[in-house]
């Protein structure tokens, strides 16, 4: 559902952090570029055809012709990137919804709106702006590693409530930081321990959708279809675990899906 892209261009390592606008644009800069020298050669005279008809102003309408076809094909990419994140976002929203309708207490007009997949604004578009990566890899505050260690501790000592309590506390003392996604994830199995599935379905779609391409994003994805199946959702169950091997195809939580698309007899 959600694809990643790769656009290189030799010896531009820069080009790597261009979004597919910028792309277009620049596009869109050439073509007007080779109409002025169009323009130019039109006016002074285009010189005369030399050896089977390979003149100067032929070679300008091949390459006006190929940045036409790059251009089409960006705006195509573009669009289909743009429908998976709306679809993705819709489909995370939905699930929200669902588990707040069965989740005691949960108040389904204080949701909000669901943070598009990617940081990609579905009605722009175009990325949002995103801080600049880090070549060392994010940053832990203060504490954080700690506390981290500590809850994860806690989870392996099988003291389930400990553990989410711990965790809870860590992701509302650290929000969004690197180690959010993995947090809420064992979270989630504390919860489960503790046979709150409708809590642990929440925490596992928070670490999903916190980062869809994260290293537990395999993990969560299917720990989420198989909380959703626990609590009679089958249907939304096999369609989430059905997503599965779809994203992750190289992955054991694939297999997992698999098996337990299975059992669950989805269609």
């Amino acid at each position: 559902m959600v694809g990643a892209l790769f656009l290189g261009m030799p010896g531009a390592v820069v080009a790597q952090d261009q979004t597919l606008a910028d792309i277009r644009q620049q596009l869109s800069t050439m073509y007007v570029e080779i109409q002025r020298l169009r323009t130019e050669l039109s006016t002074t005279g285009a010189p005369p055809q030399v050896g089977g008809g390979n003149t100067l102003l032929e070679r300008i309408d091949a390459i006006e012709a190929e940045l036409q076809r790059l251009t089409s094909k960006t705006e195509e990419l573009e669009f289909r990137i743009n429908r998976i994140t709306v679809d993705g976002t819709n489909r995370i929203g939905d699930l929200e919804f669902r588990l707040c309708e069965i989740e005691p207490g949960c108040d389904i007009g204080a949701l909000g709106d669901t943070p598009s997949l990617g940081g990609v604004d579905s009605a722009a578009g175009v990325p949002l702006p995103q801080p600049a990566p880090d070549p060392t890899g994010p940053a832990l505050a203060l504490g954080e590693q700690s506390d981290f260690d500590l809850a994860r501790a806690a989870l392996e000592e099988s003291d389930f409530q400990g553990a989410a309590d711990k965790f809870t506390t860590f992701v509302q003392t650290y929000p969004g930081g690197p180690l959010s996604s993995e947090a809420y994830y064992l979270r989630g199995e504390a919860l489960e321990g503790l046979g709150q599935m409708s809590q642990a379905a929440r925490s596992y779609l928070d670490s999903f959708s916190g980062d869809p391409s994260g290293v537990v994003a395999p993990d969560a994805l299917f720990k989420l279809g198989i909380s959703l199946a626990a609590l009679g959702q089958v249907a939304d169950a096999c369609v989430t675990l059905n997503e599965v091997p779809l994203r992750f195809p190289a992955t054991g939580a694939a297999g997992d899906a698999q098996q337990a698309m299975l059992d669950l007899a989805c269609p």
